[in-house]
C-alpha cells in the first residue's frame, strides 16, 4: 500500500510549487477500495442499523490513526485555528458525507448510489477556481459536460428518488471536505485525519442515539470483517493518501480519478449483489470514462527551435553578437513543467 511518506508537506498551491499530476497506482488503489465500500457497506446494514453502522466505521478508523501517530510520536494539532479547522472538516467529511452515503445505499441501487456519491469531479471545479486560483480550461469544461451527461444517464434509470438526493448531498460534502484538507499545511495529516474521523464519529454518534436509540448490532463474521475493511482500509488508509494528494495536485485532475470509483461500484455490484444494469447506464458509464480520458490526458506540448549560436556575418562563435547572447539565455533558461506534470 503507498502510504504518503512527507504528510507535513504544505499545499502546492499554498507554497506556490506547481501542482502535480496524482501518482496513478496511489490513485487506483485509492478508487478501488472506495468502490468496493458501497458493496462492502450493503452487506454491514444486513447486521447494524445506518447511523450507528457510520459512526462505529469512523471511530475505528480515527482510533486506528491516533493509535499510529503515537506510535510514530507524531505532533498533535495544536491552536484554535487548527482544531477549529479539524472540527468543521469532521462534522462536513464525515458526520454528514457518512451519513448521507449510508442512507443513499440503504435507499436505492448500490451502482446508482456510487455514481452519484462521486459526483466530485464535477463539483469541486468552480470552487477550486475561486479558492485556489485553478483555471477551468476549456478541455477541462468539456470533460464537466460530458461528466454530468453520464450521471444523468446513471441516475434517470434509476428512479431518483431520496436515495439518489441522498448521494449527491453526500458527493456535496466529500468535494467540501476536499476542499477544506487544503487548509490542513502546518498540520500532521496521519493525526490531523484521525482527529478529524474521531470528532465525526462523536457526532454521529449522539445522532444515530437520537435517531435510531441503542444500537442492535449483530457482531457476525461477516459484519466483523465489513467493519474492519471500511474503517482501516475504505476510510483511515485511503483518507490520508486523498489529503496529501489533494495537497500537491490540481483538485480537477485529483478528482477526475473518482470517475472510477463507480465503475468498480456497479461492477461488484452487479457480480456480488446481483444488481444488473441496464443499456442507459452502460452508456453513462462510457461518458464518464470518457470524461476521464479527457482530463487525464496530457497536454500537448509545443516546441520551438533553439536559435542558431553559431559564428554569423555580425560575429564568430568566440565574440557572439548582441543578439546571441540573450538567445543564449533563454536557451539555458530551466524549463518549468506544464500544468499538472510532475
Amino acid at each position: 500500500m503507498d502510504v504518503p511518506v512527507d504528510t507535513t508537506a504544505p499545499a502546492a498551491s499554498a507554497a506556490g510549487a506547481v501542482p502535480r499530476r496524482p501518482k496513478p497506482l496511489r490513485m487506483l488503489w485509492i478508487t478501488a477500495a472506495w468502490g468496493a465500500c458501497f458493496v462492502v457497506i450493503q452487506w454491514g446494514l444486513r447486521d447494524a442499523p445506518l447511523l450507528w453502522y457510520a459512526a462505529l466505521r469512523a471511530l475505528v478508523a480515527g482510533a486506528a490513526l491516533l493509535a499510529l501517530g503515537a506510535i510514530q510520536h507524531r505532533p498533535s494539532p495544536r491552536g484554535a485555528r487548527g482544531w477549529g479547522l479539524i472540527t468543521v472538516l469532521g462534522l462536513v467529511n464525515v458526520t454528514l458525507a457518512f451519513a448521507t452515503m449510508f442512507a443513499g445505499v440503504a435507499g436505492g441501487a448500490t451502482g446508482t448510489a456510487a455514481v452519484l456519491a462521486n459526483a466530485q469531479p464535477l463539483l469541486i471545479l468552480l470552487p477550486a477556481w475561486w479558492l485556489y486560483g485553478e483555471a477551468l480550461s476549456p478541455r477541462t469544461a468539456a470533460a464537466l459536460l460530458v461528466g454530468f451527461a453520464g450521471l444523468v444517464l446513471v441516475a434517470v434509470p434509476g428512479g431518483g428518488g431520496g436515495g439518489a438526493i441522498l448521494s449527491l448531498l453526500s458527493a456535496v460534502a466529500v468535494t467540501a471536505g476536499t476542499l477544506l484538507s487544503r487548509r490542513l499545511r502546518g498540520l500532521d495529516l496521519v493525526t490531523a485525519t484521525g482527529w478529524h474521523l474521531l470528532i465525526g464519529g462523536v457526532a454521529l454518534v449522539i445522532v444515530a442515539a437520537a435517531v435510531e436509540g441503542a444500537p442492535v448490532i449483530a457482531w457476525t463474521p461477516r459484519f466483523v470483517l465489513s467493519l474492519a475493511f471500511l474503517a482501516l482500509v475504505g476510510t483511515a488508509a485511503t483518507t490520508v493518501a486523498w489529503f496529501a494528494e489533494a495537497r500537491r495536485s490540481r483538485l480537477d485532475t485529483l478528482t477526475t480519478w473518482t470517475f472510477l470509483t463507480p465503475v468498480l461500484g456497479i461492477a461488484l455490484a452487479a457480480v456480488l449483489l446481483g444488481e444488473r444494469p441496464g443499456g442507459w447506464t452502460a452508456a453513462g458509464l462510457l461518458a464518464v470514462l470518457v470524461a476521464m480520458w479527457i482530463t487525464l490526458r496530457p497536454p500537448r506540448r509545443t516546441t520551438t527551435p533553439a536559435p542558431a549560436t553559431g559564428p554569423t556575418d555580425g560575429g564568430s562563435a568566440q565574440d557572439p553578437g548582441p543578439g546571441t547572447s540573450r538567445s543564449r539565455q533563454m536557451a539555458t533558461a530551466p524549463v518549468l513543467p506544464t500544468e499538472g506534470e510532475p
